[in-house]
């Protein structure tokens, strides 16, 4: 299994889409924070709008797609003559639908979150850039395809309709990891270097070997030096932080399996210590091994 497919699978990953907006001209829409263990996105299908966040303003068109990881209160807002309008929601069946007070509609948006099952899901989103803003080409054909597919279900808003529209949502997110040629900073699940691309998949594929610095370097065919500065260009962080997330996003699937010890579960991710491996995912989970283990047990039933 590829490396998107097989994190998304982990993070337990589920679409939803709250909102159609139809907006014209000088119009805002208000949204509010989300939950820690989800993350809001906006697919704009048609116009131009703002995405107004509280450290920074990101315009988007037509194709472009964002997922805010940390999911503050912020708000979307389109250009126009006049004094900005508050916009109007109406209730639906599927999903609500925004709209402007008056004046034609422009920019057309699907607005919704990803709500993650495991804390799995929780490292992958705390691993990605925030905002992640994916400027897909119209050119694209899988892009209008899902573009046509929403706009006919949110026409026909009937039986099925809001799994259809969620489950095409779910697929713009592995659409959004898999795209490597961002002008800002790209996920790292869309590394453009294929050497690095490479050592990652090697650590997913088997998270318990012994992923020294050295070893990466050769699967990578650089030297420790040229891989260290190529590996921190592309992921923004440090080879060692880097491995430690991918263990720990691996530990916690394996954590929810009642068979496994917390001790088998950390030499499956390359701990030899219980201890050590206790005080990694700690750090990066803030709960203990045992306490989310009970936990996730618990939501099984």
């Amino acid at each position: 299994m590829d490396a998107i497919s097989y994190v998304i699978g982990l993070a337990r990953i589920r679409a939803s889409v709250d909102k159609r907006c139809l907006l014209a001209g000088a119009t805002e829409m208000k949204v509010p924070a989300y939950g820690d263990a989800e993350a809001a996105f906006h697919f704009v299908l048609d116009g131009d709008c703002v995405l107004e966040l509280p450290d920074r303003q990101v315009p988007l068109r037509g194709g472009d797609a964002v997922l805010l990881a940390g999911s503050p209160p912020h708000l979307i807002r389109t250009a126009g003559p006049g004094r900005v309008r508050s916009s109007v929601e109406t209730p639906g069946t599927a999903f609500d639908t925004i709209r402007s007070p008056s004046g034609q509609a422009v920019t057309d948006i699907f607005c919704g979150h990803y709500s993650v099952g495991s804390g799995s899901g929780v490292l992958l989103l705390r691993s990605l850039p925030d905002p992640l803003v994916v400027s897909f080409d119209a050119a694209d054909e899988s892009v209008r395809t899902l573009a046509a597919l929403l706009r006919a279900e949110a026409l026909a808003e009937g039986s099925g309709t809001a799994a259809v529209v969620d489950a095409l949502c779910a697929g713009l997110l592995a659409m959004m990891l898999r795209r490597g040629d961002l002008p800002g900073v790209a996920p790292w699940t869309a590394v453009a270097d294929r050497r690095i691309a490479g050592t990652i998949d090697a650590v997913l594929d088997d998270p318990g070997a012994d992923w020294t610095l050295d070893r990466l370097a050769a699967t990578a065919s650089m030297s420790r030096a040229t891989f260290v500065r190529h590996f921190g260009k592309h992921t923004r962080t440090t080879v060692a932080a880097f491995v430690t997330s991918l263990r720990m996003m691996v530990a916690a699937d394996l954590l929810a399996d009642p068979e496994l010890t917390v001790a088998a579960v950390a030499a499956r991710v390359g701990y030899h210590s219980e201890s050590a491996f206790s005080k990694a995912f700690r750090e990066a989970t803030d709960v203990t091994p045992g306490r989310y283990r009970r936990t996730q047990i618990a939501r099984q039933g």
